[in-house]
């Protein structure tokens, strides 16, 4: 297995907001292992899918050359982190995840949002100058 601490990291490797979705999409795999298999093609789909996109559009923004766009895959993968919650949310309700899980998410979800914010508001901050 290769060793990613060595290797070469792109910026958006390096950005915490990445590393901590990174994190949270390793950690929303593990909870929909355990939904019903009749969601497999529902909300653990969905949930998964939305998740990954907040962290691909974190990398594929910092691709961009303009900080207008880039600003725009923020909004982006902020649109799907609250996608994420929505579903959290259902499956909470539906019992689908534990009371801890569903705070825990919550709160890596809360933090998420906050890193997205101020990296669109830098984002923005810095087209306008």
């Amino acid at each position: 297995m290769v060793n990613l601490n060595e290797s070469y990291k792109f910026g958006f490797e390096k950005l915490e907001v990445w590393q901590n979705s990174i994190q949270l999409s390793k950690l929303i795999y593990y909870l929909t292992l355990s939904f019903p298999k009749e969601e497999i093609y529902g909300l653990t789909s969905q949930i998964r899918r939305a998740m990954i996109s907040v962290s691909s559009n974190i990398a594929e923004g910092s691709s961009k050359n303009s900080l207008k766009d880039q600003a725009r895959f923020s909004e982006i993968a902020f649109g799907s982190l609250l996608e994420v919650l929505n579903q959290i949310i259902l499956a909470y309700e539906l019992s689908y995840i534990s009371e801890e899980n569903y705070i825990d998410c919550r709160n890596k979800i809360e933090i998420i949002s906050r890193q997205l914010n101020a990296l669109r508001k830098s984002q923005m901050d810095r087209t306008n100058k």
